[in-house]
């Protein structure tokens, strides 16, 4: 999303490079460029205004240390700026404490992704906070609401509340905790109406649903790719139902951002939470420092980690380990490392975090294929059990059954193939030398 705004930016620094003392001109003209590139990023005017003071009263008369060139000074600036504009040293964590059960109320406008979104956060709380959420349809105006909603708890193995006949969001309210108590669950989220505008009647019944519920967080779900139209919606649903943090959706998206920018600023209320994709696992908590970051071009060496982390079983990784000094390593286990892959996410925000990876030369053009991964698991799916452990038998009569198999061309069984025994050779040179921890699927391009 971002993308267009790190070019500018690294335009604007680049210019400084060399220089051995920032002069208030200097400083003038780089924090212009800075104000130009945020504007076309579609960041808020008066948020931009703001932003420029700070920064420009935080340069004025700081010498450059041994440590520091002008450049890098002013990025520094910059990127504290961009910290404290989305909410750096502030807690955006969820309040979970109370009487169980702890209501969550999601809230925006149609087609900014709530109901995804609702599945979204219940895997996340379940997961990684060891709730035990209940998904509740709350609109009874959208008719497949209520089915998706509960479509997404099957998926997950979530429980979801299923509305009488007729039944109103107030009823619904009223009856639905109750059952929560029954049925030992600590989390409701509530996934409410939404309108293609605001309106008061939206507004009406959500604060009656508020008053009713008193609900610890009120979430409002936002499209990102909106950009002021999303700050603008926020701030209409904090005025009249009073918002307690923000769910910015399709951050993944080709926007220019200006949502993501502005957003905290014109609220006073937290990114909690981002969706970069429509699965359900694409899903991060939001971390300022870390966005700052990527906008930057530094990328984002900790959510790196934690995806890995997510993705890669420690037990899973050790057993590899000892397959690849023995030399056993198979093509099955050549496509549990790509399936692995896939799930940190896709691959071209893989890259993004990694530092400077941004800044070379030519990687703008380049576009990791993520139906690669999908060819490539089918065509080993579609091997038999000895195949996969003997890729040498494979004849070209094999090739051919394997391809219709899987629905693609001999030329890609043998690219496969071919890639699998590059692997094999470079992983075989890597653990001469004494490397740990690698994965196979870094070799699979």
């Amino acid at each position: 999303m971002f993308e267009t705004l790190t070019e500018r930016l690294d335009q604007v620094f680049k210019k400084l490079k060399g220089r051995g003392k920032l002069t208030e001109k200097d400083i003038k003209d780089a924090l212009r460029e800075v104000r130009l590139a945020l504007l076309e990023a579609d960041v808020n005017y008066t948020v931009v205004k703001d932003f420029i003071a700070r920064a420009e009263e935080k340069a004025a008369g700081q010498e450059v240390t041994k440590s520091l060139t002008p450049a890098q000074l002013v990025i520094k600036i910059v990127h504290q700026e961009l910290i404290t504009l989305m909410g750096g040293g502030e807690n955006n964590s969820l309040k979970l404490s109370g009487p169980s059960p702890i209501p969550i109320m999601l809230v925006g406008l149609q087609g900014s992704g709530k109901t995804t979104t609702a599945g979204k956060l219940a895997g996340y709380l379940r997961d990684n906070k060891k709730r035990r959420p209940y998904l509740v349809p709350a609109d009874p105006y959208r008719p497949a609401a209520i089915e998706q909603l509960k479509k997404l708890g099957e998926s997950l193995g979530i429980d979801c509340y299923t509305p009488a006949s007729g039944e109103d969001p107030l009823q619904t309210v009223a009856k639905v905790r109750e059952q929560a108590r029954e049925k030992d669950f600590d989390t409701l989220i509530f996934d409410t109406a939404g309108r293609l505008h605001i309106d008061e009647e939206l507004m009406e019944e959500l604060r009656a649903i508020k008053e009713l519920m008193n609900p610890q967080e009120i979430l409002l779900v936002a499209d990102a790719m909106t950009g002021q139209d999303a700050v603008n919606v926020a701030k209409g649903f904090n005025d009249a139902v009073g918002i307690t943090g923000i769910i910015l959706t399709k951050l993944d998206g080709d926007a220019r951002g200006g949502a993501a920018l502005s957003i905290k600023a014109v609220t006073q209320r937290p990114i909690k939470f981002v969706g970069i994709g429509e699965k359900l696992d694409a899903w991060e908590v939001f971390h300022p420092d870390r966005m700052a970051s990527r906008i930057l071009g530094m990328g984002d060496v900790l959510s790196l980690i934690e995806k890995t982390q997510a993705a890669f079983d420690e037990r899973q990784a050790e057993a590899l380990e000892k397959k690849l000094r023995k030399d056993e390593f198979t093509l099955e286990d050549f496509r549990d490392q790509l399936l692995q892959i896939k799930k940190m996410g896709s691959l071209e925000d893989i890259l993004g975090m990694i530092p400077g990876l941004g800044k070379l030369k030519g990687i703008k053009a380049f576009r990791p294929d993520e139906g690669q991964l999908v060819r490539l698991e089918a065509i080993v799916d579609s091997m038999t059990a000895t195949e996969r452990r003997i890729p040498r038998i494979i004849n070209g009569s094999r090739r051919l059954r394997i391809a219709k198999g899987s629905g693609t061309t001999v030329q890609d069984v043998n690219r496969l193939l071919k890639q699998f025994s590059m692997t094999k050779k470079m992983l075989k040179q890597f653990n001469k030398r004494g490397g740990k921890g690698i994965s196979p699927a870094m070799f699979a391009h």
